[in-house]
């Protein structure tokens, strides 16, 4: 049974939060749900690119009970509030560039599990990542799970949502950061990449991968040696082999 306190049920609810500076993680609306007002909540779910699923009233039902068994009136939706609140990525750029530090972001295509995001958020925080960017739709959500396995580190860096990693390369790219892929498919090791300039580092989802998209506009790419017989590591160890190489390389040159 979900926490009610991290709930909102109703659709006015959820629109007036939508609407206000709340995060929310995801929607459940009734299926077959109509009507002018629930057509104005699935309006603004597209607009803002929040994630959302159409569900049984069961469900909703389901989520809605209180710890004494009774049933908030739902009106059709049910919400979840984000554990967290992002920051916009334009207000983040600004601030690291006003900084004297070489800059570090470290981008997550697509990372599906909570406990990987949560790992990988701990040690982005301690190897001083910056800002860590995640898309909107097809990430896991940074809920309790992630933030326990983060040991809370997800208060305390930067976390910024947007509609696809493609615009964030985009953006950092302006700003002239090095796109670095972490990536099985190139011949180049990750050890003979430089960090020392403005970086951010591309991770890719434990299935698929980074995004053809993303590759394709990175500026380098770098696969970590695997000398045994499994193929890949665990992305969240990745993604700590290729941060403290960058931690090196700075302490090394600083």
């Amino acid at each position: 049974m979900e926490n009610n306190q991290t709930l909102i049920f109703g659709i006015r609810a959820i629109i007036e939060a939508i609407n206000s500076v709340n995060d929310l993680e995801k929607v459940y609306i009734q299926k077959d749900i109509k009507g002018e007002i629930s057509n104005e909540l699935k309006y603004l779910l597209r607009k803002k690119n929040i994630s959302s699923s159409y569900v049984p009233i069961e469900k909703l039902n389901r989520l809605s009970k209180s710890d004494s068994n009774r049933t908030q009136n739902h009106q059709g939706a049910v919400a979840k509030i984000s554990s967290i609140s992002f920051t916009e990525l334009e207000i983040i750029i600004e601030s690291v560039s006003q900084q004297n530090k070489t800059s570090l972001f470290l981008l997550l295509d697509q990372i599906s599990d909570v406990r990987n995001i949560g790992a990988i958020i701990r040690t982005a925080e301690c190897t001083g990542v910056d800002a860590i960017i995640i898309p909107t739709q097809g990430s896991a959500p940074i809920n309790a799970d992630t933030i326990k396995t983060s040991a809370g580190a997800a208060f305390k860096i930067p976390i910024c949502k947007v509609d696809h990693i493609l615009d964030a390369v985009y953006q950092l790219k302006e700003i002239d950061m090095q796109i670095v892929a972490i990536t099985e498919k190139t011949d180049n090791s990750v050890y003979n990449i430089d960090f020392t300039k403005p970086t951010a580092i591309v991770m890719g989802s434990e299935h698929k991968g980074i995004s053809n998209s993303v590759l394709k506009n990175s500026d380098v790419k770098g696969k970590l040696p695997l000398l045994g017989e499994i193929e890949s590591l665990n992305v969240s160890v990745a993604s700590g082999v290729a941060l403290y190489e960058c931690v090196r390389q700075r302490m090394v040159n600083g």
